[in-house]
């Protein structure tokens, strides 16, 4: 008990330096700003997903007609747990904390990776599985099934979601330092996609088959209890053995500070990224543009119809949900590097890793598409398909569209002048930046049409699909992105160089 009440105090005490630290931070006024935006969005997230729990059961019965409701569900959740650990590993941000400066001082090491561990459960994506399957759990099991089956669904989804936290925060700090590993995960996942596609086995055969196991034997959801348990231990015992002050000194060589602190847990990316948020809002140019894409927001108002939407023709509203979702990509995206001609020299003199460059570009258009994404979700109130389509849509500007924008900015040679004004403003324009709209607007298209031939949503499917897959393999695209830039890296200096009009 005692020890227990002392590992309190020392968590109330960690708390309470970092929330001063907070305060005493140069930058803590838009990172005020930053925080309640980002919370802003969590809430409506939140509120979304609980409206999915509650009315589950309605949304199954309208998506899949005739199809058991228990069926369906159970199939459902191994899918998503699988779809979470992959959103996981790209935005769940490892908890931090100034560990030095403790480790000088007479506290033992377990009650800070204790911490650590404890505080990476304060996460968003730790609240949404329960908010999307307990109101179901809770609404239609024990009447069916009984309590105690009830219970053992609601401790099983928990140790499900224990297990993706650990197990995505385990990843990627050793995959931060051994890249085979990330190759091996790339190739494990590859083949799962592949034995689903060829029908070798389901997800969510295997799925359902494990949750009617707990229905008739409620212990089985032990096996999950036993899985989370052994993925928090294998993250804590690499936490314990990992904390020392020469392999945290030679991790972090770079300073990572900015007044956008959520950017900060990406590293030099981050940096480099919040940077150029600054490049946007100080200067006319980039902030007529942004805001100019904004604009676009309110199409779906007049082209979303009730009766095309009703009729399933995705279709004809492919390009309005794009221009709505990616309209950064497609404004500000197509003069990527022109934005920072003047400086570009200096760049290249500098010791910054290209592939951290482009990181920071697809971090910085990421973040665009996932709040035009966000805001453009409201039409979600017109129709629940409309949010399928959008969502499908994101996945793939997020997983293909950044990487074709960014491929055409390697061969957009023309500079621009950030204090002049966006409107009458051709500078910067080019042929290239012309054709860049095409295959950013029509390759949508090659994906969704072939397969809503069988079904309008196997099209919507197919999109959210190849954007994950974009996603899973964007270490090989950063690669060609890196390889084109370095054959044109001195045209587009020179090109910069010459002053367009």
């Amino acid at each position: 008990m005692e020890r227990k009440v002392q590992l309190l105090a020392m968590f109330t005490v960690f708390l309470k330096q970092q929330w001063t630290g907070f305060w005493r931070s140069k930058g803590k006024s838009s990172t005020i700003v930053a925080q309640a935006v980002i919370a802003f969005v969590a809430l409506y997230i939140v509120g979304l997903s609980l409206f999915i729990g509650i009315n589950m059961e309605e949304l199954f019965e309208e998506l899949l007609p005739g199809k058991d409701v228990y069926i369906v569900f159970n199939g459902v959740i191994l899918y998503y747990f699988g779809l979470d650990f992959l959103a996981r590993l790209q935005m769940q941000e490892l908890p931090a904390i100034a560990i030095v400066p403790y480790l000088h001082l007479n506290i033992p090491k377990k009650k800070i990776v204790w911490y650590l561990n404890i505080r990476a459960l304060f996460s968003v994506f730790n609240i949404l599985p329960l908010l999307i399957f307990l109101p179901f759990c809770i609404l239609h099991l024990p009447d069916d099934f009984g309590l105690f089956a009830c219970l053992m669904y609601i401790v099983t989804i928990c140790s499900l979601m224990l297990f993706n936290n650990y197990a995505a925060l385990y990843f990627k700090r050793v995959s931060a330092e051994n890249m085979t590993i990330v190759i091996i995960g790339l190739f494990f996942m590859a083949a799962i996609a592949v034995m689903e596609y060829f029908r070798i086995f389901s997800i969510a055969a295997i799925s359902n088959l494990f949750f009617q196991a707990i229905t008739a034997y409620p212990t089985v959801g032990c096996a999950a209890i036993a899985l989370a348990t052994t993925m928090f231990l294998i993250n804590y015992r690499y936490l314990a053995q990992h904390l020392y002050i020469d392999e945290i000194r030679s991790v972090k060589t770079t300073k990572t500070v900015t007044d956008y602190s959520f950017l900060n847990h990406f590293g030099l990316a981050g940096t480099l990224a919040a940077l150029e948020i600054k490049l946007i809002l100080r200067n006319k140019r980039p902030r007529a543009t942004v805001a100019k894409g904004l604009l676009l927001l309110f199409y779906g108002l007049l082209l979303y119809k009730q009766e095309t939407i009703e009729a399933n023709e995705f279709w004809k509203l492919l390009a309005t949900a794009l221009l709505m979702t990616s309209n950064v990509l497609l404004i500000y995206g197509q003069m990527m590097f022109g934005w920072q001609s003047a400086e570009f020299d200096g760049m290249l003199a500098k010791k910054i890793s290209v592939t951290v460059f482009f990181e920071a570009k697809i971090l910085l258009l990421t973040l665009a598409s996932s709040v035009l994404t966000l805001i453009v979700s409201l039409y979600g109130f017109l129709s629940w398909k409309i949010l399928l389509m959008q969502f499908a849509l994101y996945f793939y500007n997020t997983g293909i569209g950044t990487i074709i924008v960014l491929y055409f900015a390697t061969r957009n040679y023309k500079s621009i002048d950030l204090s002049k004004g966006a409107s009458f403003n051709w500078q910067g324009v080019g042929a290239t930046t012309m054709i860049l709209a095409l295959p950013i607007m029509l390759s949508p298209y090659i994906i969704y049409l072939p397969l809503a031939l069988i079904h309008p949503y196997w099209g919507l499917a197919g999109l959210a699909i190849t954007g994950l897959m974009g996603i899973v393999t964007r270490k090989f695209w950063l690669g060609l992105l890196v390889r084109a830039f370095n054959e044109r890296k001195y045209k587009i200096a020179a090109g910069f160089r010459e002053k367009s009009s």
